[in-house]
């Protein structure tokens, strides 16, 4: 345990400007923001730039907000850098008349550059709960890959930049992790759910909360990104150009509210590329994992992006371009789902597996962190997943020109209707059990699928019983009823008798007894179920 007053000496705000930061709020051409913290005796600030080489600094003030966290009391400051050339190297201090920082230099964008690259990372928290919490490895991390790609225009986050991201503790020990990096590239975060998670005894890890605004982010982040997020909802959400791409940041919270606001945004752009980054991923490759608030609550912004990067799961996997229930092979078709991995040396906590929609999969259970870097020219987007180690886990070209995604991969087609559950196939299980619509009901063996789930299948003359996720029924061949441990129901089918013997009862009937989803992937021939809990439902060994 750490007390305020103890904190304040070991790392808390000083007289002099800490967490310095560049962020894109404004014009990447002609503007930049930089971002410093202070202790409450410094009540505002500017920053001093001058192109290198000139002589004469320009100020620009800064904007200035208190914030009192769980353990400190800190001025945060915001100052937009503007009057810029474009392609042009600038260097610059913060701070005030008295306290200020050491210089600094960055560089601004091409004009109306077809040309430029630049980083993603995801899942870069640490774990440890005591201070300091060590991100020095993300800072190696990070210098490493920008000796192999010194070019690249800025970095971005899917989330889950701090392992608890409502105490001061977390967010200062990640600012000096990347100390000597941000201050001279721009750094564009995601918000994860770790990064609006808190425990009332952050030492302890006692009293788990989510603060739904996420409140640490918005508080400190709130004049480096755009203002342009939905209502209620600004600072996790915002959206900014560069180049020839547009860029969409969507927080973990306010769904709704967010989905209209990025597909009126990505409606308005005109930009050739329509990049988006949102935490969760709905082409999810976990065994257990589930995207039921993504998907379909946002689909039908998240639809009109041409590549969505995310992370979370902390492995790496690549969907084929998907929309409106159907997976395709041109990027025209629909939005890839692109998941990065973990940026931090965070092996998963839930356990990767092919998935029906996946074209390329990496099982990320080494202790090595992983990166990528995409590299955009002109309608061509290069997308380069890296090891720590140097290898390649994914590489793959998006021509729009062509209309082709290199190396070719092509989304299935079955000849015979499949089942999948959570995007997987139930493999030996279903051998030869295939689903049928007849007379316009789709039909699946029923137990076929609560065996895969790891449920409890009873089968007796003319009855199959299933229990999983703490709910049963009874289906009997012939019939159009049911018995539930909620009593009696009336199916829209009877139960036939079909494929291996299995019985078969309705789609909609299953789904609605065991509070499940499924959809019709009319391309590609296949019924995908769904489940929102991510509990294994494996009965225990007595």
């Amino acid at each position: 345990m750490i007390s305020k007053e103890d904190w304040k000496n070991i790392r808390g705000s000083q007289k002099k400007p800490d967490h310095i930061m560049l962020s894109i709020n404004g014009n990447p051409e002609t503007s930049m923001t930089v971002k410093w913290r202070t202790d409450v005796s410094v009540k505002s600030g500017y920053a001093s730039y001058r192109e290198i080489g000139k002589t004469e600094w320009k100020k620009a003030e800064a904007a200035s907000e208190n914030f009192v966290t769980d353990m400190d009391d800190s001025n945060y400051h915001w100052a937009d850098m503007t009057g810029l050339k474009p392609d042009t190297k600038y260097e610059y201090f913060c701070g005030n008349d008295e306290y200020y920082s050491d210089i600094h230099s960055f560089k601004t964008a091409v004009k109306d550059t077809a040309k430029f690259s630049f980083i993603i990372l995801a899942d870069t928290q640490t774990g440890s709960p005591m201070p300091p919490p060590d991100y020095s490895h993300l800072g190696d991390f990070l210098r490493e890959i920008l000796k192999k790609h010194p070019d690249v225009s800025f970095i971005m986050t899917a989330g889950d930049n701090t392992n608890c991201g409502q105490t001061d503790i977390q967010w200062t020990g990640l600012f000096e992790g990347l100390l000597g990096i941000i201050e001279s590239i721009p750094y564009m975060m995601a918000v994860g759910n770790h990064d609006d998670m808190g425990f009332e005894n952050y030492f302890l890890g006692t009293g788990k909360y989510y603060s739904e605004k996420v409140e640490y982010f918005s508080k400190q982040f709130k004049g480096s990104y755009p203002d342009n997020g939905p209502d209620d909802w600004k600072t996790a959400n915002y959206t900014f150009d560069y180049g020839n791409a547009n860029f969409s940041f969507i927080g973990v919270s306010g769904q709704e509210d967010i989905d209209e606001w990025l597909s009126d945004n990505l409606d308005k752009s005109d930009k050739t590329w329509k990049l988006g980054v949102h935490h969760f991923p709905a082409c999810y490759a976990g065994c257990d994992l589930a995207c039921y608030d993504t998907f379909p609550v946002m689909r039908n912004g998240i639809e009109k992006l041409d590549l969505i990067f995310s992370g979370h799961e902390h492995c790496f996997s690549r969907s084929f371009p998907r929309r409106n229930e159907n997976l395709y092979d041109k990027p025209s078709e629909g939005t890839i789902h692109y998941n990065c991995g973990s940026g931090h040396r965070n092996p998963p906590g839930t356990r990767s597996m092919e998935k029906v929609w996946n074209a390329a999969l990496y099982n990320h259970e080494e202790d090595l962190s992983m990166y990528a870097l995409a590299e955009i020219d002109g309608n061509t987007l290069t997308l380069t997943s890296f090891i720590e180690d140097g290898r390649v886990a994914d590489r793959c070209v998006i021509d729009k020109n062509s209309d082709t995604i290199t190396p070719a991969a092509l989304a299935p087609i079955y000849n015979k209707t499949r089942m999948k559950y959570k995007g997987a196939d139930l493999g030996l299980l279903a051998a030869n059990t295939f689903s049928y619509n007849i007379d316009g009901v789709w039909y699946i063996p029923a137990g076929v699928l609560i065996q895969y789930i790891g449920g409890e299948v009873i089968r007796e003359k003319g009855k199959v019983t299933l229990k999983v996720y703490n709910r049963s029924a009874s289906f009997f061949e012939g019939k159009d009823t049911a018995e539930t441990d909620n009593g009696e129901i009336t199916l829209i089918a009877k139960v036939l008798r079909k494929d291996r013997e299995q019985l078969y009862v309705p789609v909609d009937d299953i789904c609605k007894v065991f509070n499940m989803n499924w959809n019709y992937y009319t391309k590609n021939n296949f019924i995908s179920i769904e489940k929102k809990d991510e509990s294994i439902p494996v009965p225990m060994q007595p």
